[in-house]
């Protein structure tokens, strides 16, 4: 059995957070001893479903409270001495904050096994000289994806022994078997043909390739909308936007802690992307037996080449980054057809369930911990 610590950025719901509590309580039901280090405060209220789940599991959590970067000096020093008074057999770091300031803590602390994550190809200069630098003190370099495994080789110097692809799980079940919710809700017909968008309000996320497009996407007074789920940077200006078109043709929700209804009453997922890693929400979609229409971007363009081996074109539901036609003309598409989306939708959750379950996921991330500590205990 192995004692484990996983630090993370925050503990919010989102894709790292999710993979990083699964894999935890897989490891800590295995009998292993774990422990969970945020470097941001703990989150309250509802966003706090992460922290209350491992909580449940008797895994201790302990919080940095580095909420600025101000804070990360002291939050190192706390994050060295903890892991060297209490040294486990190996710390895995999920994100660029965690990576940057957990690998060199454990380094400093004398962690022999030290595993980071890297979960998005962002392609800015002085965060990848960051990362860079943190990740060559690294044993090995989990990436969510094998574009981000070739981003983290290409622009964060990884060598290509140490890097190793896991890709996200997702709860199949919850997905696939969650109740839709109601249309009248939002004051729509039963019958609304919406397309749903799940994320982050940020321009990482393309929304305004959605904005540009509004008239073919959700047409005056036709059954087609638009509804937007998230907060973010661009909450304010994007609220403002939906007050301006009208609630009759898109409206926005806040942040939710239980997707699945929505996805299964919505027509399709749209994800136009400017880069991602591996998104969940994609995955979450496909559970749900939807359609979807997203960015050929890290991640999202390895699931639907893989859709292909299933009967599905990769271009039925990818268009590359930027290309608002092709979006439309895909949106279109599906929003037409019902028949094609049902069948497109069928054929995603059966790749999800062959090849995206959280047993898959928790399962590759525990055989790499064996072989780390097993490889550590022979050099020793």
């Amino acid at each position: 059995l192995m004692q484990i610590v996983f630090v993370i950025t925050e503990l919010f719901v989102g894709g790292a957070e999710k993979c990083l509590a699964e894999v935890a309580l897989a490891m800590a039901a295995g009998g292993d001893q774990v422990r969970v280090v945020s470097i941001g405060s703990l989150p309250s209220g509802e966003q706090a479903a992460l922290v209350d789940r491992l909580r449940t599991a008797q895994i201790p959590i302990h919080s940095l409270q580095a909420d600025t970067v101000w804070d990360y000096p002291h939050a190192f020093r706390r994050l060295r001495d903890d892991l060297a008074d209490r040294p486990p057999d190996l710390v895995q770091t999920f994100l660029h904050h965690a990576n940057v300031l957990g690998m060199h803590a454990a380094t400093s602390a004398g962690i022999q096994s030290r595993v980071a994550g890297v979960r998005v190809a962002q392609p800015k200069f002085a965060r990848s000289l960051l990362e860079r630098r943190a990740l060559r003190r690294a044993h090995s370099v989990v990436c969510v994806s094998r574009q981000v495994a070739r981003f983290a080789r290409t622009s964060l110097g990884c060598p290509e022994e140490s890097t190793i692809v896991i890709p996200n799980g997702v709860d199949i079940d919850h997905f696939a078997l969650a109740k839709p919710v109601s249309w009248s809700r939002l004051g729509w017909p039963e019958n609304a043909q919406v397309c749903l968008f799940l994320g982050r309000l940020d321009r990482q996320k393309g929304i305004e390739l959605l904005q540009r497009q509004i008239d073919h996407i959700a047409p005056q007074h036709s059954l087609r909308k638009l509804l937007l789920v998230g907060d973010g940077p661009l909450l304010s200006k994007l609220q403002s936007w939906c007050n301006q078109l009208g609630s009759d043709r898109v409206q926005r929700l806040p942040w939710q802690s239980n997707v699945a209804p929505w996805l299964q009453a919505c027509r399709l997922l749209v994800l136009p992307s400017h880069y991602e890693g591996m998104p969940n929400v994609v995955l979450e979609a496909m559970a749900a037996a939807k359609p979807v229409v997203c960015s050929r971007v890290e991640g999202s363009e390895e699931l639907l080449a893989r859709s292909s081996e299933d009967g599905t074109r990769e271009e039925d539901q990818g268009f590359a980054p930027g290309d608002e036609a092709q979006m439309v003309r895909l949106i279109d598409r599906f929003q037409s057809d019902e028949t094609l989306c049902k069948v497109t939708g069928e054929q995603n959750q059966r790749l999800v369930r062959s090849n995206y379950s959280l047993t898959a996921m928790t399962r590759a991330y525990r055989e790499h911990y064996r072989a780390l500590f097993t490889r550590r205990l022979d050099v020793n």
